[in-house]
């Protein structure tokens, strides 16, 4: 038994003191760490796709629910918010997934959607981690920029031709339904109608406003009133009576109460500006508009509304009549989206950023103004390249209004360099060579106008 004992000391001893295997052992305990990171890479690895596909399905949720955020209750956001979520999220791998929304028209409307789930573990679990929690957030603004558009429209006799008028009326109505959609509360989206040939009408029930000038239309709508003045006159010895009668004519004017509502161009050059009449309009009447009898008068425009329903009933109304003047139909436009005369343009709140838009919508070349049947003439009022650029468009957008000019071409006309021109940028104008093009180009535009964007 001491034997025994002494041999086995003595192995510990030398087991003890034995530098033999010591690489294996270390190796050993060095993969240990090895592994684990291994391991968590994996997990964090599919952790971060989860969060991937969670973030893309928070945006489009945040771009869903500003839709119709503000017309809903809290619980009634947070259900939508989750079901939205949940039908575009499919990870199996994630679970305990909490979604929640929120609300806000301070300062402009926005959606705020916020994400939670947990990733369990294939690997960490074995050092205590047994998932990993993923986040995420989206907000979707879209209340902080309102929006106001003039539909600037070419009602003359050659849209009465390969289906423009037609397309232009569909294309028109489907715009005024994406801008309707668009509005979350009324007051985020005004809409105007200028439609435009030769002239503009301002509605025949605003004939006694102070703001119109009569004096052409007095000169040119009226009739001879005659009156006869006799005098009788005894001459000889007989006293015999000799009569004479001289007859004089009097221009008498209609009552402007017969005025069919059609406005001409202002006198030069604020024909080219949306400045308000002002001053003697017996000794200046050239700041105030001037009232025209014209047989083909357009149908009345309407100013900044959002009643969509006499909108959409304005634009079913549209006859082609009449010869091009894009400036006249242009100024009104920015007139209405500013206010003036029979316009009125609604307050703004410093809450809130405002975009202005003017859609130019023609299919020819100008025609005829107040002045002139020539093209050139006409388009140097619109705008004048050869002086470095001016005329209505410049000033418009001088001001802040973003214009979109559309040229319907059926019939292989030039390009209309003015329309080119008065666009906002080369990427806003249009230039179509079908009918049928008239309502994908509203569409695309009302896309532009209307789009949210995700912020965050």
């Amino acid at each position: 038994m001491s034997t025994f004992w002494n041999k086995l000391t003595a192995s510990l001893r030398a087991f003890n003191c034995s530098r033999s295997g010591n690489v294996a052992i270390t190796f050993a305990i060095a993969t240990l760490p090895v592994i684990g990171a291994v391991g968590a890479a994996v997990d964090y690895s599919r952790a971060n796709s989860v969060k991937a596909a969670m973030q893309a399905a928070l945006d489009s949720t945040a771009l869903m629910l500003s839709r119709d955020a503000a017309t809903v209750t809290d619980a009634q956001l947070q259900t939508k918010a989750k079901n939205y979520f949940l039908a575009m999220f499919n990870r199996p791998d994630a679970n305990s997934i909490v979604i929640s929304a929120s609300y806000s028209a301070t300062g402009g409307s926005q959606v705020t959607v916020d994400g939670q789930a947990n990733v369990p573990t294939a690997l960490m679990s074995a050092v205590g981690y047994d998932y990993i929690t993923v986040k995420g957030t989206a907000t979707s603004k879209w209340g902080s920029e309102r929006l106001r558009v003039a539909l600037v429209l070419d009602v003359t006799g050659s849209m009465s031709s390969d289906g423009k008028m037609t397309a232009m009326k569909t294309a028109t109505k489907n715009l005024i339904s994406q801008l309707k959609g668009a509005a979350a509360v009324n007051g985020d989206v005004y809409v105007s109608i200028v439609p435009f040939n030769k002239d503009v009408n301002v509605g025949s029930s605003n004939y006694n406003a102070s703001w119109i000038d009569w004096e052409d239309w007095d000169d040119d709508n009226g009739y001879d009133s005659s009156t006869t003045t006799c005098t009788t006159t005894k001459t000889g010895k007989n006293g015999k009576s000799t009569k004479k009668c001289t007859t004089s004519t009097t221009w008498v004017p209609y009552n402007h109460n017969t005025w069919n509502g059609c406005i001409t161009d202002r006198d030069q050059n604020y024909d080219q500006n949306v400045t308000a009449p002002s001053g003697s309009k017996t000794a200046n009447p050239s700041p105030y508009w001037p009232a025209e009898q014209f047989d083909s008068c357009p149908k009345a425009m309407m100013g900044l509304t959002y009643d969509w329903t006499a909108l959409n009933n304005l634009v079913d109304s549209l006859q082609p009549v009449g010869n091009t003047n894009q400036p006249i139909g242009l100024v009104w436009g920015w007139q209405s989206l500013v206010g003036g005369g029979p316009l009125t343009a609604p307050a703004k709140d410093s809450n809130y950023k405002y975009k202005e838009i003017i859609i130019l919508l023609s299919d020819g070349m100008n025609t005829e103004n107040r002045w002139s049947g020539s093209q050139t003439q006409i388009d140097k009022r619109m705008y004048d390249s050869s002086k470095g650029g001016i005329g209505t468009c410049a000033n418009a957008k001088a001001a802040g209004i973003e214009i979109y000019s559309i040229q319907v071409n059926t019939g292989n006309d030039p390009t209309s360099t003015v329309m080119q021109n008065c666009a906002s940028n080369s990427d806003k104008f249009f230039m179509l060579t079908s009918a049928s093009a008239i309502v994908t180009t509203f569409s695309t535009i009302g896309t532009n106008l209307t789009k949210l964007r995700v912020a965050k």
